[in-house]
């Protein structure tokens, strides 16, 4: 894999804890809740996500960021647990923002950056990328925004959009996630495409195609070379 001019990376799930900290903010909400009904309503969240992002990458929906996705999730956990308070809304709406790195994301981005360009690429819109790297310490060349694509991934275009920024053949891109539907898709537009292991995600079946299968970040870094 030493042969890779860039690494593009996800971000949610892959570099940092999204379902914690959206965990996190849901307690904090709503303080008095067990852990099964936390977990009903990170579950109530994730459900609205993932469908609404679904019903616009099959053009049932018009594109709406992932900040206007966030505020509809806080809305409907809100709802289902009678928050009133317009300020938690608020709070629990820009969750996403504040998202704990996996132990071994920044020091192993780093250390790929010193040898291979480095590109962060995820369904979460600008801003909230923005706020979510310098809370998190992650340091790239460049972070791209499915917002730019105006679709979200699973489709080609935001796969596609890496590919150009980097201006080399897909083959010479590697795709690094925690999702294996999102390899998927990156391999489908010729990517190359690294599965990396955490405790959230989508592992591999048997039936996948990938270049690598790594435990940790670290590992991939000594693959690439770095």
């Amino acid at each position: 894999m030493e042969d890779v001019d860039a690494v593009v990376f996800d971000v949610l799930g892959t570099l940092v804890d999204e379902p914690g900290g959206i965990r996190r903010a849901i307690r904090e909400a709503v303080p008095d809740a067990g852990d099964d009904r936390v977990a009903e309503l990170l579950a109530t969240w994730q459900r609205h996500i993932e469908g609404e992002q679904h019903r616009i990458v099959a053009g049932k929906r018009g594109y709406a960021s992932s900040a206007a996705l966030d505020r509809e999730a806080a809305e409907r956990v809100a709802g289902d647990a009678n928050i009133a308070d317009g300020a938690l809304v608020d709070r629990l709406a820009q969750a996403s923002r504040s998202l704990t790195p996996w132990a071994d994301s920044v020091d192993a981005l780093a250390r790929i950056a010193s040898r291979k360009l480095v590109i962060g690429l995820s369904n979460a819109d600008r801003s909230t990328l923005l706020w979510l790297s310098a809370d998190a310490g992650l340091q790239w060349h460049q972070v791209l925004s499915a917002d730019e694509a105006g679709t979200y991934k699973p489709a080609a275009e935001v796969y596609r959009m890496a590919v150009d920024v980097v201006a080399r053949l897909p083959e010479r891109v590697l795709m690094v996630a925690a999702h294996a539907w999102d390899l998927r898709a990156a391999r489908a537009v010729g990517m190359r495409t690294a599965y990396v292991a955490r405790p959230v995600g989508d592992p591999p079946a048997e039936t996948d195609v990938l270049d690598g299968e790594f435990g940790g970040l670290h590992e991939l870094a000594a693959a690439l070379g770095t």
